[in-house]
């Protein structure tokens, strides 16, 4: 299932959410310029990558590889689909809780979704980038707030592309639940087979919906 668009519009102009969509594109563009030495060497140095993460986190820069990794993304496909999810979502969560904090919403959930990941994949050594724990974490605080909102999806059958409006908690809770499913079936794979951290995309999304919760805005 693919996002078209939402029916909630935002009253102010979300100025984090626009800004870090122009800098996740920005990064890309940087990548795509980039040899693929360089390229390699970018990834994992600034990628996260499990094994590594937990045998130095008594170091001063542990933590910096979960900040930078979720700027990086591995492929046009993977850059555009989290900066749409990204552009439709995140003006509403913003808008709730102020640009400032929203910020703050914005990476803690990242932050929290590759400590996740790392737990669940403790011995992998496969660097692990992109926003999509972040962005996890946005659509979560959207189901807590914007449950009846209508979301305009694409749903593919077979070779044919489906057009449909469906509530925003049902479109949100499937997303979800194929993340649940997903990580459960890879559970006893090898961390090395593992391409999409599932984990993380079940992490940030209970992060997003306990931390909007923390950090709104008194009325």
């Amino acid at each position: 299932m693919f996002p078209i668009r939402d029916s909630e519009r935002s009253r102010a102009t979300p100025w984090i959410t626009r800004a870090l969509v122009v800098f996740i594109a920005a990064v890309f563009l940087y990548q795509w310029m980039l040899e693929q030495r360089a390229l390699e060497r970018l990834i994992a140095g600034c990628g996260l990558v499990p094994r590594m993460w937990l045998a130095n986190l008594a170091a001063a820069n542990a933590w910096w590889p979960l900040l930078t990794s979720m700027f990086l993304h591995g492929s046009l496909l993977h850059v555009v689909s989290n900066a749409w999810a990204l552009w439709i979502f995140g003006d509403n969560v913003e808008e709730h809780l102020g640009s400032p904090r929203f910020l703050v919403f914005y990476v803690a959930c990242g932050a929290l979704a590759g400590v996740i990941h790392a737990a669940s994949a403790p011995s992998s050594s496969v660097p692990t980038i992109g926003a999509s724990g972040a962005i996890a974490g946005v659509m979560g605080a959207y189901f807590l707030l914007h449950p009846r909102a209508r979301v305009v999806t694409v749903v593919p059958i077979l070779c044919f592309p489906l057009i449909v409006e469906l509530p925003a908690f049902l479109y949100l809770g499937l997303w979800f639940a194929l993340q649940v499913v997903s990580g459960a079936q890879e559970l006893g794979a090898s961390d090395e087979a593992a391409g999409i951290a599932w984990w993380a995309h079940v992490g940030g999304f209970l992060a997003g919906m306990a931390g909007v919760r923390l950090l709104a805005r008194r009325r």
